[in-house]
């Protein structure tokens, strides 16, 4: 096992662009860390420094206390999944799995038992004989992992390796290579698009945006505190419905939020929770409601935390419903979240599409009207510059 170190790395392309700004984060020994962002985020290229495949412009990167930026990627001990398999279509599973031993020059009862190992872990041993036309999807991604793990690497490399999957089978092999990592206590860098798998596999999360960490803490953090409106809005799947706001207060005292011509007064928990609140009295904020924090009304809900609705459109997934519905809200878009100052536009009163996640319901339905509490113990609350209030 090896601890990784970035070390205030950049890259620059000749062409001026910069994929990667300042990047400084340490990963432990054994940890699974997974990057996250959307394309272009500089998530695959930080890998391929990593693994050799690219130049680092500045900056150290450091590998099990030493430093390899002028190391070839043989001399790094790194193991490295692509999300197009690269397998020999000429040789067969075993043929595969061997021959990075033999570049090795390992001897041959070394390789067999090696090879052997990796097969039982990886359920590979009834297909040892075919080649890689005979396989499934997912019987090439894990003969792809098993060429990884018979290198008996410092550090595993996955780059988006279940892109290529079925929904079905994306959730099997995820599932087996957490379960792999945790066995073998390797230390594994794992690279996705998808906030799903981020979420599942990782010990923690490192959350890229155009070349720049903006938050690296377990899943559940993140999803709970997140730094940012980009990480809070990238995080949960919906996303989160952020909007201008302004925070006001009653002559009783009660600190209240604007939404959609409602008050809504928070809650004291979430008074506790930002110490700091006091500060932005009367001036414009950013407000977030994750979609499951709406509910439908019942009778042990107050009707003036409550928005009245009409229902655009509806998603029946079973247990559960996705509606979205019109509100006079200004919200902030993932895409632009970065750019969007929110004193430009918070006095206008435009109409968003907002996102409530409810239980399945007959009374839901495309152009219902319906009454949908807000749970203000839920919400989160950014400043002007879209950094999170504490």
């Amino acid at each position: 096992m090896s601890s990784v170190e970035f070390s205030h790395v950049f890259k620059v392309y000749p062409n001026g662009y910069t994929a990667i700004k300042d990047l400084c984060l340490a990963i432990e020994d054994g940890e699974f860390l997974v990057f996250v962002g959307p394309s272009g985020c500089g998530k695959s290229t930080a890998m391929r420094m990593l693994a050799g495949l690219e130049e680092i412009s500045a900056g150290k990167l450091i590998i099990g206390g030493e430093v390899v930026n002028n190391k070839t990627p043989q001399q790094r001990n790194v193991a490295m999944v692509f999300q197009n398999y690269a397998l020999y279509p000429h040789m067969t599973v075993k043929q595969n799995l061997e021959f990075p031993l033999r570049m090795m020059k390992i001897p041959t009862n070394e390789r067999q038992k090696r090879i052997k190992e990796a097969a039982q872990k990886l359920g590979l041993d009834k297909l040892m004989e075919r080649r890689p036309k005979a396989l499934s999807g997912g019987q090439r991604q894990r003969v792809a992992m098993g060429r990884a793990i018979v290198r008996d690497p410092s550090v595993f490399l996955m780059d988006e390796p279940l892109s290529n999957l079925d929904a079905k089978m994306r959730v099997q092999i995820r599932t087996e290579i957490a379960q792999l990592q945790r066995e073998m206590k390797t230390t594994m860098i794992y690279v996705t698009h998808d906030q799903v798998e981020a979420m599942t596999m990782g010990d923690r999360v490192a959350v890229m945006r155009t070349g720049q960490l903006q938050q690296i803490a377990p899943p559940q953090e993140l999803y709970e505190h997140p730094a940012n409106v980009f990480v809070a809005s990238f995080i949960g799947s919906p996303a989160m419905n952020i909007f201008h706001t302004e925070l006001q207060k009653t002559e009783s005292g009660t600190f209240t939020i604007e939404m959609a011509g409602k008050h809504l007064a928070l809650d004291q928990g979430l008074l506790d929770k930002y110490s700091q609140l006091p500060q932005y009295l009367r001036r414009p904020i950013l407000a977030g409601l994750r979609p499951e924090a709406f509910s439908l009304l019942d009778a042990n809900v107050s009707p003036d935390s409550c928005l009245e609705v009409e229902v655009e459109s509806v998603e029946a997934l079973g247990h559960e419903m996705i509606v979205y519905f019109d509100a006079p809200v200004s919200r902030v878009e993932v895409e632009d979240a970065h750019d969007t100052d929110p004193a430009d536009s918070s006095e206008e009163e435009e109409n968003s599409v907002l996102i409530a996640r409810v239980p399945s319901s007959p009374d839901v339905y495309t152009g219902a009207r319906l009454k949908l509490a807000v749970d203000t113990s839920k919400l989160y609350l950014f400043d002007k510059d879209q950094q999170a209030i504490e």
